[in-house]
């Protein structure tokens, strides 16, 4: 599930001071093969950066270079990436987006030696090629068209189709909106390591129903959207995955076991010449197999198996795997000693802990088998804070990297060197500062200079906290006091929530305190603005914390919340009888609940996108966290908001677009329907053809912003008392 949380768009804002380090960080670094080198691209070319030669670039393509012949404007370029020597430059131009991301466009290859600019996969649609790669050699780029395979060979730009079957419900080489939206599945191909094959997933989506958006806007007559959508209790497409030889021919299916519909791949990957890995869940994703398929038969061996009473995730990175030895071992993520850790596991599966201790391992940064280190981040005494630590490839106590004085939130882009790293700093209280850094010693580089603009921004003065709940559950927050705070009055207070698995709301972050929904300062205005984090929340302080939701969304993240909040309510400047709550999508769930199931403390309520009756969500998303049809159903319609909608009292405002493809409209429909059965009074915003983040359209941010600080100040009236 999306979120949109309320500081999106003051990071948005200032996004164009961060520097050119920070850049390539965020929109994917692409290194050279020495790992001290990294490209760019820029309006009109594309150049490259050596770290050791700190504000030198390099220009790989000029603007002339970028002109197709004939044309007279250089391409726009969105994204780039090298073949293995160098030569070749592959170009991702005129993109548009599939879902969330932007993964349609045209690719063109510009070849440095021979000076040619040529695009490929002529004769398909405008925008229709999908993660074009080159060949390991670098002789050939295959890509996804029309949900089928292509392979052009650079030497002629002869083009092999690989696959002939793909149409709007059968998948190869990408994905279905529901493997994308939860699984975070987008690129569906991978090369063999000598370049002859292609492995593939393919979805058949054939019986995943329709749902019908309704444009109402668009034309003289409405007209429907259809976008395959399958909720609960609905069969997932079926999923396998093959091999196709890159001259053609049949595709050899891998002998997964079980049922291809009820069963999800979410991770696939060469593991050698002539071997495939893959992750496979069961339906209800409390069971992760990890097999070697044979690529030439198709037999499977599963090495690794692990189970968990709530859930296992699937491995955190889409694409690669993280091999060692040459290929005799990789390192694997598991909960399963109660906290998140890594795990050397051979090809028979034996496996060995590389990190232990009382701590959540939060991501792999990279894995530096020369320099016999890994890096990963974690934060073992803060879960609000991010921090790079390492460990030996054998295991053993984790080092903190990051020096001590960058106490926030810490992201780093190791070069594939392990020498290197793009290095960005933020923290509540700082805007965020990007250098380069040398590793392990963290000495800085380069950068770390604040961009001029950044000095007047005027940020919150946003204090942590924790309270511990009637339930003895500490939990942590951050609340922005009033400008000229005065102890002895009583304020208003907003609490903004998010209160699923999908995000955290507290973390020591730039652009935590922001609200950019609200029109002005609220604290100069005169309100407190807090937000609490539930258990369930992906926080790093453990499994128990983060799963003791399953079963319970809606349940017990609400009532964490709403005891966090009545710690908070007796403190004597907090008025209590103007509390607010608001949050988006998940957070607009969260909103109801609080506002239905505990409308003694919640007197105002803004919910944006929510989803009011957990049947109508995805299956991967809230089967994972609630369980199966029809013997977990209860759990689902119990905890809902729907449920309990005959209890609102307080001031509520719901607000959706009414074209979000993700959190549909008639979630909204129905808690109308549901308030009005029992007779209760509400305001409603709609947003017409608006999707999930209900930003489209001129005019829409500002308005949004408008009625949400309007419905706030006048149920919840700002200043001091």
């Amino acid at each position: 599930m999306t979120y949109f949380p309320a500081r999106r768009a003051a990071l948005t804002a200032t996004f164009s001071l961060l520097t050119a380090a920070a850049w390539a960080q965020n929109a994917g670094t692409q290194w050279t093969k020495d790992g001290y080198g990294y490209l760019e691209v820029r309006r009109d070319s594309v150049v490259q950066l050596d770290i050791r030669q700190p504000g030198q670039t390099r220009t790989l393509l000029s603007k002339r270079q970028l002109m197709p012949a004939g044309q007279t404007t250089p391409l726009g370029v969105r994204r780039v990436a090298l073949s293995d020597d160098g030569r070749l430059i592959l170009l991702n131009t005129n993109t548009k987006k599939v879902w969330r991301y932007d993964t349609r466009g045209d690719y063109w290859v510009y070849d440095t030696g021979s000076k040619q600019l040529t695009q490929l996969g002529k004769g398909r649609p405008e925008s229709s090629l999908m993660f074009a790669k080159f060949s390991p050699d670098g002789s050939k780029v295959a890509y996804v068209s029309g949900h089928n395979l292509y392979v052009e060979n650079l030497a002629d730009h002869a083009i092999t189709q690989l696959t002939a079957d793909g149409t709007d419900k059968l998948i190869n080489g990408t994905f279905d909106w529901v493997y994308e939206e939860e699984l975070d599945c987008r690129d569906g191909f991978r090369w063999s390591p000598d370049g002859q094959r292609i492995a593939y997933w393919q979805l058949d989506a054939n019986k995943t129903r329709n749902y019908l958006m309704l444009n109402t806007t668009d034309a003289l007559y409405p007209f429907t959207v259809p976008v395959e959508y399958p909720v609960v209790g609905e069969d997932p497409s079926r999923c396998r995955v093959g091999v196709v030889a890159v001259s053609g021919g049949a595709t050899k299916w891998m002998d997964v076991p079980g049922d291809a519909v009820q069963h999800y791949i979410p991770r696939m990957e060469w593991a050698g010449a002539n071997e495939l890995i893959i992750q496979q869940l069961n339906r209800r994703q409390n069971e992760s197999k990890l097999m070697l398929c044979t690529a030439a038969t198709g037999a499977v061996k599963p090495i690794y198996t692990e189970t968990d009473k709530a859930w296992v995730n699937a491995k955190d990175e889409p694409v690669g795997w993280d091999w060692l030895q040459g290929g005799k071992s990789f390192v694997w993520a598991s909960e399963k000693d109660g906290w998140r850790h890594l795990y050397q596991i051979d090809r028979s599966g034996k496996e060995k802990l590389l990190t232990p201790g009382n701590y959540d391992v939060v991501s792999v940064e990279r894995i530096d088998e020369a320099g016999n280190t890994i890096y990963f981040l974690a934060s073992p005494t803060n879960a609000t804070q991010r921090y790079l630590y390492k460990v030996p490839l054998k295991g053993g106590k984790a080092e903190r990297v990051t020096p001590a004085a960058l106490s926030g939130t810490n992201s780093y882009e190791v070069s594939p060197n392990g020498k290197v790293a793009l290095h960005r700093y933020a923290s509540a209280s700082s805007y965020p500062v990007s250098d380069v850094v040398a590793l392990p010693a963290h000495q800085r580089l380069s950068g770390g200079d604040m961009p001029a603009q950044a000095k007047a921004l005027k940020l919150p003065k946003t204090e942590f906290f924790q309270v511990k709940t009637a339930d003895g559950v500490t939990l942590d927050g951050w609340m922005v006091k009033p400008t000229n705070f005065d102890p002895a009055k009583k304020y208003p207070i907003v609490f903004m929530v998010y209160g699923e698995p999908a995000s955290q709301t507290v973390t020591d972050n730039f652009g935590t305190g922001f609200n950019r929904l609200y029109q002005g300062s609220m604290a100069d205005d005169g309100y407190i603005y807090a937000s609490i984090e539930n258990r369930g929340a992906p926080a790093p302080r453990g499994r128990e914390f983060r799963k003791a939701i399953y079963h319970n969304i809606g349940a017990l993240n609400i009532r964490d919340q709403a005891m966090g909040a009545t710690e908070v309510l007796k403190n004597n400047w907090v008025d209590t009888s103007r509390v607010a709550v608001w949050g988006w999508s998940g957070g607009g769930s969260s909103t109801l609940s609080l506002m239905f199931q505990y409308p003694k403390i919640y007197k105002t309520g803004i919910s944006i996108a929510a989803v009011d009756n957990q049947l109508n969500y995805d299956n991967i998303y809230q089967e994972r966290y609630m369980g199966l049809l029809p013997e977990d159903k209860h759990y689902f319609v119990d905890n809902s908001p729907l449920a309990h909608a005959k209890n609102l009292r307080g001031n509520l405002l719901l607000i959706h677009g009414t074209g979000d493809d993700n959190v549909h409209y008639n979630n909204a429909e129905q808690m109308i329907s549901e308030l009005v059965k029992n007779g209760k009074t509400f305001q409603m915003m709609a947003y017409p053809n608006r999707t999930h983040s209900i930003s489209e359209g001129e005019g829409t941010s500002k308005h949004l912003a408008a009625t949400y600080t309007k419905f706030l100040k006048e149920n919840c009236p700002p200043g001091g008392r």
